[in-house]
This record gives C-alpha cells, sequence and structure tokens, in this order.
C-alpha cells in the first residue's frame, strides 16, 4: 500500500476549525466519506476534505440535520446523475435558513425599538413611566 500523503487528524482539526473529536464524529456518521489512511490506518486529510468538513460545518451550523447532511454526502459520493437532487435538498434547506434570518431580523428590530423607547425615557427623565413587573 503506497503512503497517502496529506495531514494528521490534528492538523486538519486546527485547520477546519473542529475539534478532533469533531472530525471523528463526522466520520462515523456518514458524512466525511474521502479521508485517506496511511498503511497502519492513520487518517490522511487533503485540502479537498478540509473543504468538504467546512461545507458539512457551515451547513450544521445553520440547523441541517445531520442525517440531512448525510444524505447530502451520499448524494455527493454516488457521483453525477443526481445534481438535481443535490440542488433541490440544498435550495428546501437555503429557504429554512432565509426564513430564520427573516425571523431574527424581526426579533432584531423589536430589540432596537426597546432600546430607543429606553434611551428616550432615560434621556428626558422619564424613566418612571417605564413598564414594572407587578405593577398596578
Amino acid at each position: 500500500m503506497l503512503e497517502v500523503k496529506g495531514m494528521t487528524i490534528a492538523e486538519a482539526a486546527r485547520r477546519t476549525g473542529v475539534s478532533v473529536h469533531t472530525l471523528r464524529y463526522y466520520e462515523r456518521a456518514g458524512l466525511v466519506v474521502t479521508v485517506g489512511r496511511t498503511a497502519t490506518g492513520r487518517r490522511r486529510y487533503q485540502q479537498i476534505d478540509l473543504d468538504w468538513i467546512t461545507i458539512c460545518t457551515r451547513l450544521r451550523a445553520t440547523g441541517m440535520p445531520i442525517r440531512t447532511i448525510r444524505r447530502y454526502a451520499e448524494l455527493v459520493a454516488a457521483g453525477r446523475g443526481n445534481e438535481r437532487q443535490r440542488l433541490a435538498l440544498l435550495e428546501a434547506h437555503r429557504a429554512e435558513v432565509a426564513a430564520q434570518v427573516e425571523e431574527l431580523r424581526q426579533n432584531l428590530a423589536a430589540i432596537d425599538h426597546k432600546i430607543d423607547v429606553y434611551r428616550d425615557r432615560i434621556e428626558s427623565g422619564d424613566a418612571d413611566g417605564l413598564w414594572e413587573p407587578g405593577a398596578d
């Protein structure tokens, strides 16, 4: 067996910003399938693996369930012919993320409004009129 050049799992973890534990979990969960091994069985990561891990990490950070990331990984690993399925999966997730972003934007606007109310009342010396829990 030829020695597979590349990065150790520790180096891959450092470069991707995820822990060694997370990299091992991603592999066990079927999310990372391209990692090579040395003759002694040690993982060796290539840049393509790091790029893929970054995609998985971003999908996860946006709330995509592991099972959906796994499905996406399976489609990618299967190769050509399923691009429409991959596109549909990503478009559906994008729609969910966009809805979350809009909800966060609305929540942020509500917080900004409350901040403005407090600033105005404090600056005008009229903070006594602000709502207090239990006040009649």
